[in-house]
């Protein structure tokens, strides 16, 4: 029998499975895809019979025996548990078929696996896991970022990294001409009307929130693999300086554009008198389930607007006091982020602690995309409360926020904490 033949009958026999409409591929791939903290392995018994390789099995899984009817299986497993088929390989040695499946999104490996080790017909499952070697390049100024410590950043990121979702940041210019933000942006729009610009305070902001990590450069955003649409609305006052202006206008436009992109957060670094086209558009995102972030301005007994409009998720930094009822405490001191150009510098203040705080609702927004913006706020924690002077602010514990939200171990099931004491400065 010609090889084209073996070749042929193979095809045949993955098309009985209905293998070819679903784009699985029969060799080991070079490499895994990059998503894949979302990928599950699916262990299938072989049976007896066939425990053996043909004469001719020199490795293909296509070559293996009674390989189709396992497929089908695994086709079926996939249909049934929401999983799409990615990959397959035989391991005689075990006497098992591995099969390689991707969750649905807000569905978390260890969730699926555990479901799918209950199946009578699958031997076992876990989820992917990923190893290094010693010495990896990481991010120079990571050990400096207060959330490294505080929220246990890599632990987190071995659950999620904001993948896919999209954030709304509107600000000034964010220049991507930074190694920690090259290729990190998914857009970026001028609504000033005199063309984009890299600017300070913009540019800082989406580091904290989507900077790459492991490139040897830098820092790690909260959320690396977030999508950051960067929404010029405001424009930089001064030369070499983080102050930045905006109005309702250049404001209402980013808003409108935003809802129009479907993102799923809003990152909104800013504050000013209260506004009426600014809240109708606020209301319709919230309405839509979008989470909208907001600074709190420490100046103004209220937060400021729009951190004091109802649904947001106002954020104050860790040293400040309960600036109103409601507000979420992130770190917001001595932040090291990116600089326009190949540069990196250290600033603090609740514009930073809000884009923290985007970058943490990303990584919920990945594991649970259902999430309302009540909910979301639930998940990140208790609520502060008025009238206690000495009473100290609590930051948010992101261990316990994304355990809450995904129903996942995370931070090696640290979470029975709802909140943590800031330490005293």
């Amino acid at each position: 029998m010609s090889k084209p033949w073996l070749t042929w009958l193979a095809c045949c026999a993955l098309g009985l499975a209905g293998c070819a409409s679903q784009g699985v591929t029969t060799s080991v791939p070079s490499r895994m895809p990059d998503d894949e903290h979302a990928l599950v392995l699916v262990m299938l018994r072989v049976a007896p019979p066939h425990l053996r390789a043909a004469d001719d099995y020199a490795g293909d899984y296509t070559a293996a025996p009674g390989q189709a009817a396992r497929r089908r299986i695994a086709w079926r497993l996939a249909r049934e548990y929401r999983l799409e088929l990615v990959d397959a390989w035989p391991m005689p040695a075990l006497g098992l078929d591995c099969f390689v499946m991707r969750t649905a999104p807000g569905v978390s490996p260890g969730e699926a696996s555990r479901a799918l080790a209950r199946d009578a017909r699958v031997e076992s499952a876990q989820p992917m896991q990923r190893f290094h070697v010693l010495g990896g390049r990481g991010d120079p100024l990571y050990p400096l970022q207060p959330v490294a410590a505080w929220w246990r950043l890599a632990e987190l990121h071995a659950l999620a990294t904001g993948r896919d979702v999209g954030i709304a940041e509107l600000d000034s210019g964010v220049d991507e001409s930074n190694p920690d933000l090259a290729g990190q942006l998914a857009q970026r729009r001028d609504f000033v009307g005199d063309g984009y610009r890299a600017e300070l305070h913009g540019t800082a902001v989406a580091g904290i929130i989507v900077a790459r990590m492991d490139n040897g450069l830098g820092i790690a955003g909260v959320a690396p693999r977030a999508r950051l649409f960067a929404l010029r609305a405001c424009w930089q006052t001064a030369a070499d300086d983080m102050a930045a202006a905006c109005n309702s206008f250049t404001l209402a436009k980013a808003l409108h554009y935003a809802l129009e992109q479907r993102v799923r957060i809003l990152n909104l670094s800013l504050a000013g008198p209260r506004d009426r086209l600014l809240e109708r558009l606020l209301d319709v995102a919230l309405a839509r389930g979008v989470a909208v972030v907001g600074a709190v301005d420490e100046a103004t007994a209220d937060g400021g607007f729009p951190a004091s409009h109802p649904g947001v998720l106002a954020v104050a930094g860790e040293r400040a006091g309960p600036a109103f009822d409601g507000a979420l405490h992130a770190p917001g001191a001595d932040i090291p982020t990116t600089r326009p150009g190949a540069r990196w510098g250290l600033v603090a203040g609740s514009s930073f602690a809000a884009a923290e705080v985007s970058g943490l609702v990303a990584l919920l927004r990945e594991l649970s995309p259902g999430l309302s913006p009540a909910q979301l706020r639930d998940a990140l924690g208790p609520r502060t409360e008025l009238g206690l002077a000495a009473r100290r602010p609590t930051m948010i514990d992101a261990c316990a926020a994304l355990a809450r939200a995904s129903k996942a171990c995370t931070c090696g099931c640290a979470t029975a904490g709802a909140s943590t004491s800031v330490p005293r400065q």
